[in-house]
């Protein structure tokens, strides 16, 4: 038996899913498609039955891949059960699918998901009402709280049934469809399709085309918008029945003031610029102590120990290594990623994003753009791969080049751990200020330069909630373990490469040859210019690395103020890290990827050279 779980975007689908499968999910390609699904197996009464993650959809009309590919799996009827998640928060836009799901005779179970949210909200859903209207089978659910999840595959198994609420449609279109049902013997739900220019029957579709014309010519609008609004009614008026709310209060809905610009954009500006203060007060103060540790039990003693000077290179390069990954990187990770976890699992970030694109868009910055730059605070690897979803090549071209300038958890490694340790945190803000000034300027300049019209933007505001420590952690773990796993072994070999290209003279010869430029127009040693090169495997090695070369993890000995800030600045701009670069020419081909990085190159190091001009 299988059974599609559908619904609209964050209605909790996702989640619903990893507790009816738990471990052993698969990720696929739906057949001649590069949209991914989530498949796993659940037991019941003996019986292995598969589940499959649909993307999340608002309709079946077919305006992305992912509603063409779950229409697809609906006409061709590729699962015997559909359970419908609806969001309690919002369901009368919700019924939208669920209209159009009945329509098609299927087998179906609603999920009604959310209640939770929907009764602190005051909103009160009559569930045996809803049931009867639709005429199938309704099961509240809270996923956070893992409330009634164990019923939802009896309920699919035992009692999906095809729902008996019929949408009355214009009478035009309603004389449509009986007349292609007659000619083309089709179902109501194909005759609907046809009428909007959907399917393959070819009687089916030369039938529709010359009946469009006159519901257009009637109406004065598409038949698409004709249908919808039919719809929309239907949905209103089952929402108007069986759904009761309550009064709000004054300080109810939280969106009123979070999602306008003001008070909105400057809580924005004030949380984070809170957030990353304490990134850089926390990270600063974890980092102090196990730099201490590490300097007394393990890098001291091999300095003194008097082995082989090829051993105590090796040896010292590894220690170095660790200390700076664990010691100087770690602690900055680990607090914004704790932090970045807390946002999303409240809801905040997509307000972030609202705001943002709201005020951004003055600048250039357009559409759903936004919400990977937003992701690129952690990493510009998922925010690189999230221009997918948007609509143009043009937007994805902009989207791609902004997200790469993006401090990104390890940039803020480098900016928390050279300017708000040695520096201060204001001279640390002060540089975030200055790259996101040349994001706005870039935004600008491509937004005028890129063929193409701009889009808009159709955001899903989820419903606030207060984090669940469990996601947190969880969420954190599985960032904080990425850099455990591939941050530090890397980072390990590479400082014994370094080490030993150091011992061998090789490092001195390329320090040489690029110190003129280093020196003379950045402000810069000869060696930074190696911490750069290293950078580019992993953006906060270039941190590290400027750690192992200058031989202290007190850097102030070595750099003047000006020199760590200057380097910060030309690091967090420079060459994206070589993941980035893969998943670049991946999604958007070499020869972007490489202009990309060509352009982030010359960034950098004009504004470093800027930067020297200036003050030196």
């Amino acid at each position: 038996m299988k059974i599609g779980l559908i619904g609209n975007p964050n209605v909790g689908k996702s989640l619903i899913f990893s507790q009816l499968t738990g471990v052993g999910v698969e990720i696929s390609n739906y057949p001649g498609t590069t949209v991914d699904l989530c498949t796993g197996t659940v037991c019941h009464n003996r019986t292995q039955i598969e589940v499959v993650d649909l993307p999340g959809i608002y309709s079946l009309d077919g305006a992305n891949s992912e509603e063409e590919l779950v229409r697809d799996t609906v006409v061709k009827r590729a699962f015997d059960v559909y359970a419908l998640i609806l969001d309690a928060t919002h369901l009368e836009r919700n019924l939208y699918l669920l209209l159009q799901l009945i329509e098609f005779d299927l087998p179906v179970v609603v999920i009604l998901n959310i209640i939770d949210e929907a009764a602190k909200a005051g909103i009160t859903i009559d569930i045996d009402r809803l049931s009867s209207l639709i005429g199938v089978p309704v099961i509240p659910t809270a996923a956070s709280l893992g409330r009634n999840i164990d019923q939802i595959i009896p309920l699919a198994t035992s009692h999906a049934r095809a729902g008996t609420y019929p949408v009355e449609y214009d009478l035009h279109i309603e004389a449509a469809v009986r007349s292609l049902e007659r000619l083309a013997g089709t179902s109501r739900a194909e005759a609907l399709l046809a009428l909007q220019g959907f399917g393959t029957d070819p009687v089916l579709m030369e039938a529709a085309a010359t009946i469009v014309p006159e519901i257009i010519d009637e109406h004065r609008m598409s038949v698409h918008q004709l249908i919808a609004a039919n719809r929309h009614h239907a949905a209103s008026r089952i929402a108007s029945e069986v759904v009761t709310r309550n009064t709000p209060g004054l300080f109810s809905d939280p969106d009123q003031y979070l999602t306008r610009i003001f008070p909105g954009v400057p809580i924005m500006v004030a949380f984070l610029a809170s957030m990353l203060t304490i990134v850089f007060v926390i990270g600063s103060y974890l980092e102090e102590i196990i730099v201490d540790i590490f300097e007394f039990l393990i890098v001291s003693p091999i300095k003194t120990a008097g082995f082989d000077p090829l051993i105590s290179e090796v040896l010292l390069s590894l220690a170095i290594a660790i200390q700076a990954g664990l010691g100087v990187a770690f602690p900055y990770v680990f607090t914004f990623y704790l932090l970045i976890s807390l946002v999303e699992d409240s809801g905040y970030m997509t307000r972030i994003a609202f705001l943002a694109d709201r005020v951004m868009h003055r600048f250039g910055l357009h559409g759903q753009a936004i919400i990977p730059m937003v992701l690129g605070l952690g990493c510009n690897v998922p925010a690189i791969m999230g221009i997918r979803q948007l609509g143009t090549r043009r937007e994805r071209t902009i989207a791609a080049v902004l997200i790469t300038m993006v401090p990104c958890s390890a940039r803020t490694v480098i900016i928390a751990g050279i300017v708000a340790a040695f520096i201060g945190i204001a001279a640390a803000l002060s540089l975030y200020l200055i790259v996101i000034v040349l994001i706005v300027v870039t935004g600008v300049i491509l937004s005028r330069i890129t063929p193409g019209n701009p889009l808009g933007m159709v955001l899903e505001l989820p419903p606030l909630r207060t984090p669940r420590l469990s996601q947190v952690i969880t969420r954190s773990w599985l960032h904080i373990r990425e850099f455990l796993v591939i941050a530090m072994p890397l980072l390990m070999v590479s400082s014994v490469i370094l080490g030993l290209a150091g011992f061998y003279g090789i490092t001195a010869l390329f320090q040489n040859a690029v110190a003129p430029f280093m020196e003379n127009v950045l402000g810069l040693p000869g060696f930074a210019s190696t911490a750069l090169l290293f950078g580019i495997l992993r953006k906060e090695m270039a941190f590290e690395t400027l750690i192992v070369l200058a031989g202290t993890a007190n850097l102030p000995t070595v750099l003047t103020s000006l020199q760590l800030y200057i380097f910060a600045l030309v690091s967090t701009l420079f060459v994206p890290c070589i993941s980035t670069i893969a998943v670049l020419s991946r999604e958007m081909g070499w020869k972007t990827a490489l202009l990309i990085a060509c352009y982030t190159l010359v960034l950098g190091l004009g504004a470093g050279a800027v930067l020297h001009l200036i003050f030196v």
